[in-house]
């Protein structure tokens, strides 16, 4: 079961990456708001259909909505500042740079929430972010001396 988990978050991953590249297409050709706005009528329309389709039962004003603390619902105002920042990057930077930027954006993040919310901090993961930080700066000084040779 482990296999299907890594293979489904690898799959996820991708597809990150393929939105990307397809927003930021769209947005180029409409701009970068119009983009945003397109990607989330679009997921909204399909977030319909796939709740229909799973027959999930599905109330905006239940008992259970009350429990969830307000700032859960900030979850997509999060995600149009993602599509925004992303539209307006991805054209200005390569595919494999902007994934790694944002891996290490993740990766502090990660750690700064799980030390503010589960008062657990990780040296090892500290210490792996630096590194993915570190090639990430060594691969891009050696891409801008092949540039500056050509």
């Amino acid at each position: 079961m482990l296999f299907f988990y890594l293979l489904l978050s690898i799959i996820a991953g991708a597809t990150v990456v393929a939105a990307r590249m397809i927003n930021s297409n769209l947005a180029g050709k409409i701009g970068t708001f119009q983009g945003t706005l397109i990607n989330y009528v679009t997921g909204l329309i399909f977030s319909i259909l796939f709740l229909w389709i799973s027959k999930e039962q599905f109330s905006l004003f239940s008992n259970s909505n009350s429990q969830v603390p307000l700032w859960a619902y900030f979850g997509g105002l999060v995600g149009v500042a993602v599509v925004v920042l992303s539209n307006y990057l991805t054209p200005r930077i390569s595919s494999f740079t902007i994934t790694l930027l944002i891996f290490i954006g993740q990766l502090f993040a990660g750690i700064i929430i799980d030390y503010i919310v589960l008062q657990e901090f990780s040296i090892g993961k500290l210490i792996g972010g630096i590194l993915v930080l570190t090639g990430l700066a060594y691969n891009l000084r050696i891409d801008k001396k092949e540039v500056s040779i050509l």
